[in-house]
């Protein structure tokens, strides 16, 4: 009797280049692993708008920024997944802070490899290509990690003081849901 076992193909992530020479220049400035990491996935997100805005020419949509919002979420979640990062949702927590929730995100080590570690290089990621839509600066915060045992990965996107306030409600034993319809209201 003749057993085969499958070949599994490895996952692929589409990177810009940008993310090597990134990573080496915070690596070399920065003692702090996972800032190395979010900086470098920063630089890589802002890279990675542009071709998405290739993506959406290509297949004859507008511009990010003329998309409607409920249209924008389905093709960004499209092409994230195409580039192997794997598919978000949007979900409006308030009006200040937007969640994109991941089940299947590249970055995840869900079975103990990663050590309980989040999602830093895609924290920094979701960060610069989020900016480059908002065309400001907006902040992205990981509130919940498949790596850490959750049943998804759940990313916060706001501006940096609205993140910062949320982050420090958190601190205080605030949930995130919470801080953020306050931050919207406050």
């Amino acid at each position: 009797m003749t057993s085969t076992i499958p070949t599994l193909t490895p996952r692929s992530v589409s990177v810009p280049a940008s993310f090597f020479g990134a990573l080496r220049a915070s690596a070399a400035h920065n003692a702090d692993p996972v800032t190395a990491l979010r900086d470098a996935g920063y630089a890589a997100g802002v890279s990675l708008y542009d071709s998405f805005e290739q993506w959406l020419g290509d297949r004859g949509e507008a511009s990010a920024e003329l998309l409607a919002d409920d249209h924008f979420g389905v093709l960004m979640a499209e092409f994230l997944t195409a580039a192997g990062w794997g598919g978000l949702h949007v979900e409006h927590l308030s009006s200040a802070v937007v969640a994109l929730d991941a089940t299947d995100w590249a970055e995840v080590q869900p079975d103990g490899a990663a050590g309980g570690a989040s999602c830093h290089a895609g924290t920094g990621l979701l960060a610069g290509f989020f900016g480059r839509v908002a065309d400001a600066p907006l902040a992205v915060l990981e509130v919940e990690c498949r790596s850490q045992g959750d049943s998804r990965c759940r990313f916060l996107v706001g501006s940096v003081d609205v993140l910062q306030y949320v982050y420090e409600a958190m601190e205080r034993g605030v949930p995130y849901d919470r801080a953020a319809n306050s931050a919207a209201t406050g």
